[in-house]
Formats: C-alpha cells, sequence, structure tokens
C-alpha cells in the first residue's frame, strides 16, 4: 500500500535498509510539521507513550525502531491507517538484515533497548594469549562457566521484571471468567458489545466499542477452556448464544463476529498487559499469536475490534470486570 498525502508520497516500501527505514520516517515528520512535543502530546492523546527523547534518538540512528515504538509514532503523524504497512515494510528489513533490528534472529525485539530501537549488537569477547594456558586453562573454564551462570541468573530476574506483566505478581494474574464486561483500558466507560462495521461492509454484527449503559445486550461470558484459554460468548435474548470468531476473509476480515457455532470459535489467551495497574489484559487469538485491538488506535464510539499485530499499543489493552449474577 502506497501512503499518500497532500504534500508528496511518503512509503517505507521501496526502502531496503533500516538507514532508508529511518529516513522515510524523518521524511513523515517533516512532512506533518510538528516538533517532537507536539507529537509526543499527540500520540498521548491517542493512548500511546511515544516519548520526544525516545523518537529522537530513533530518528539520528541507523536501525529500525521497535514496532510499538514505531506504531506510536505513524499514528502521531495522523497516519494510522496506515500503521499495519509501515510495521508490515520494518518487518521486511527486518528479516533481510536481523542485524538492522538489534535483535537476534527470531527475537521480536519488544521491550528491548534504551530508545526505541533493539538492544546493541553483541560484542565479542577478546581472545587470550595461547601462553601458559595449562593449568590456567582449567581455572579460565571454571570463571567462564560461574560467570555464564551467574549471568543466567541475572537474566532470569531481569526477563521477569520486565514481563508484559509489569511486575512478578502479575505473572499469576488471570481475568475473572462468568458474566464479564470487556473494556478498553483506556476507555473504561466503553464496552465491546455488537454493533456495525462503520463502512457498511457487512450484513451481519461485530464486535465495537459502545458506551456500557447502552450495551447491556448482548450480555458476555468468559468460558475457560482449559489451558488458560477462553472462549467469548455473547448471550442474546432474542438471537442466542453466539461465540466471537476471528474473520478470516471478507470485508471485515480480522473483526469479530459473533458465531453460533461455539465449538469452532476462536479461543482467546488473556494475557495481563504490560504496566497496567487497573489489571489490564491482552486478548490474543490462540492460534495466531496476534492481538485484538481497536481499528486503527480509534477512540470513536463505534470503532471496530479487530485481530491486528502486537504492538503494546494502548488500544490492545482491555479490562475484564465482573457483571454479577447470570439473569
Amino acid at each position: 500500500m502506497t501512503l499518500m498525502t497532500s504534500q508528496r508520497e511518503v512509503s517505507p516500501h521501496t526502502v531496503r535498509d533500516a538507514a532508508g527505514f529511518v529516513e522515510v520516517m524523518k521524511q513523515l515528520k517533516d512532512q506533518t510539521g510538528l516538533t517532537y512535543r507536539q507529537l509526543e502530546e499527540q500520540a498521548a492523546r491517542n493512548g500511546d507513550v511515544l516519548a520526544r527523547s525516545t523518537l529522537a534518538d530513533v530518528l539520528r540512528r541507523s536501525s529500525l525502531p521497535r514496532p510499538d515504538v514505531l506504531a506510536a509514532f505513524v499514528r502521531a503523524c495522523g497516519e494510522g491507517q496506515h500503521v499495519g504497512s509501515w510495521l508490515d515494510a520494518r518487518d521486511r528489513i527486518a528479516a533481510i538484515s536481523p542485524a538492522a533490528s538489534g535483535t537476534k534472529p527470531g527475537a521480536s525485539g519488544e521491550g528491548e533497548g534504551d530508545a526505541g530501537i533493539g538492544a546493541p549488537p553483541e560484542t565479542e569477547e577478546p581472545t587470550t594469549s595461547r601462553q601458559g594456558q595449562g593449568k590456567g586453562r582449567t581455572l579460565a573454564v571454571a570463571s567462564v562457566l560461574m560467570i555464564s551462570l551467574l549471568g543466567a541468573a541475572t537474566w532470569g530476574l531481569l526477563s521477569r521484571s520486565s514481563h508484559d506483566s509489569g511486575d512478578p505478581s502479575a505473572l499469576a494474574r488471570t481475568p475473572a471468567d462468568g458474566w464479564v464486561t470487556i473494556r478498553p483500558a483506556r476507555n473504561p466507560d466503553l464496552c465491546l458489545t455488537d454493533g456495525r462495521d462503520r463502512d457498511g461492509a457487512y450484513a451481519s454484527a461485530v464486535a465495537v466499542q459502545l458506551p456500557c449503559a447502552h450495551a447491556t445486550v448482548p450480555r458476555t461470558y468468559l468460558e475457560p477452556a482449559g489451558g488458560g484459554i477462553y472462549r467469548i460468548q455473547w448471550h442474546h435474548p432474542q438471537e442466542g448464544k453466539g461465540c466471537l470468531t476471528v474473520m478470516s476473509t471478507g470485508p471485515v476480515k480480522g473483526m469479530l463476529e459473533p458465531r453460533n457455532d461455539c465449538t469452532h470459535a476462536t479461543l482467546f489467551r488473556l494475557e495481563p498487559a504490560a504496566n497496567e495497574g487497573a489489571g489490564g489484559f491482552r486478548l490474543r487469538p490462540s492460534t495466531s499469536g496476534r492481538c485484538i485491538g481497536i481499528v486503527n488506535g480509534d477512540t470513536a464510539e463505534g470503532a471496530e475490534a479487530v485481530e491486528e499485530r502486537c504492538t503494546r499499543a494502548a488500544d490492545q489493552q482491555f479490562l475484564v470486570r465482573t457483571s454479577g449474577d447470570a439473569q
């Protein structure tokens, strides 16, 4: 997809390396006419975190930014509808040259680095002289093993503290099941409920965010399916029971439709969201490894829920609250 603006075309898809990718990011920023501070403020209004110091550092370097930083930046530039295209281009470059992302091949890069880029490349250990190895070799091997064990222990502690849950106690946190409401964490007065896609491209209901006070029907039931995964049921007085299913084809591909056949409905894993003090969760379809968010990070009433690449953006965090006994 080519990105078009009123001034000139800015597209990441012809770029072949990380330096070129950062260059088109600079072009996009220049085209907005916004300062680093203004982009930070716009990101905050979108529900994202984009520190101006982080963005300035990203645009000074020649490494690929982290996906969450890139997504927040593109949205702050007013190109929210093209976030997926920018992320796809980033992934393509990272696959061609893993070193460009600053992460090891196969690593996600989420949460790494100091300034919105991956962790710095590893440096080689200096080689030692062959003189006087003999007895010293045993001591050297023992020292290396000791350092490795200490390093592994330290890494384990650091990894646990930087896990998506935000704190060790949240690792075991699970959502309340039964009758619940599912609310976007940044808009807790809204609930996921049935509505229609705003383009009018689909005749059946899909999941959208609407004021909870007006979303009493259908009722939502979170059904444990074992192994830490859940079905999301909707109970409607006229339509009966349906289970949310990610659409794999058609005009609303990626959106969530309530299907009567719950045995083939999407199963969701609810993971504690990063740094979410209110007990937020990420909804992740168990078979895709992606996340449920709101189309283009929209905060408007009626915005559709959609399956998308996980970016840690605010629109991918949801609150699960009990809603009383079944009627």
